[in-house]
C-alpha cells in the first residue's frame, strides 16, 4: 500500500516497443536466484559481458551492490528481505520499460517475493534462473567465511543455515554451477533468450 497521496500516473510518449526497436533487441528481467556462493554474481557479470560484446544493452543489479545504496536501510529479516526484493522488482521493471536487459542477481529466498516481481512484469518479461548449488558446495567456495559464521551463530537469518531458501518450482532456466563452467551456465541463458526471440542468434 502506497503512503503517497495526490499522485497521478503519467504515461510516456515513447513506448517500450519503440525503445526495443531502437536497441535492436527485446527487453527482459533475468532474475538469478540461489544460495550465497552459488555463483549468481559470477554468472551475472559474465552474462552482462557476453551481451554487451554482442551489442546488446544490459545491466547487472547485484544484491550486495544495491544494499550499499538504494537498500542500505534494510537488514536481513523476512520483512526486510521482502522489501528489498520489492524495490528491486520495481527498478527492474523500469529497466525493462527502457528497452534493456536487466540482470538481477539476488538470493531472493522467498518464492512469494519472486512471484510478486513476476506479477508486475508483462508476460514473458521475467526470466527466472535458478542458480542451483547445494549448501555443501556453497560452503566450499565461501572465501568470506560467511557460512562458518552463520553456523557459529554470528550471522542471524542466514539463508540455507538459519533461514530458508525456497527453490523455484518452474524456473525458465536452471544452471548447475557445481557441474558446469560459468561459460556453460551463461550459454544456457543466452540459448533461452535466443529461443524466445528476445535477442537474435549470434552470427556463426
Amino acid at each position: 500500500m502506497s503512503k503517497s497521496t495526490n499522485i497521478l500516473w503519467h504515461e510516456n510518449n515513447v513506448t517500450r516497443e519503440e525503445r526495443q526497436r531502437l536497441n535492436g533487441h527485446g527487453s527482459v528481467n533475468i532474475w538469478l536466484t540461489g544460495l550465497s556462493g552459488s555463483g549468481k554474481s559470477t554468472v551475472s557479470v559474465h552474462l552482462e559481458r557476453v551481451l554487451i560484446d554482442r551489442g546488446i544493452r544490459a545491466y547487472v543489479l547485484d544484491g550486495d551492490n544495491v544494499r550499499h545504496g538504494l537498500n542500505s536501510n534494510l537488514g536481513f529479516s523476512a520483512e526486510d528481505r521482502t522489501e528489498n526484493i520489492r524495490r528491486i522488482g520495481e527498478v527492474s521493471k523500469l529497466f525493462v520499460d527502457a528497452g534493456m536487459i536487466v540482470i538481477a542477481a539476488f538470493i531472493s529466498p522467498y518464492r512469494a517475493d519472486r512471484d510478486r516481481v513476476r506479477s508486475i512484469m508483462d508476460d514473458g518479461s521475467f526470466v527466472e534462473v535458478h542458480v542451483d548449488a547445494s549448501v555443501e558446495e556453497c560452503e566450499k567456495r565461501d572465501v568470506k567465511g560467511l557460512y562458518a559464521k552463520a553456523r557459529a551463530g554470528d550471522i542471524p537469518n542466514f539463508t540455507g543455515i538459519s533461514a530458508p531458501f525456497e527453490a523455484p518450482l518452474n524456473p525458465e532456466v536452471v544452471v548447475k554451477t557445481a557441474e558446469q563452467s560459468v561459460e556453460e551456465s551463461t550459454q544456457q541463458i543466452i540459448d533461452y533468450l535466443e529461443l524466445k526471440g528476445i535477442i537474435s542468434k549470434a552470427s556463426s
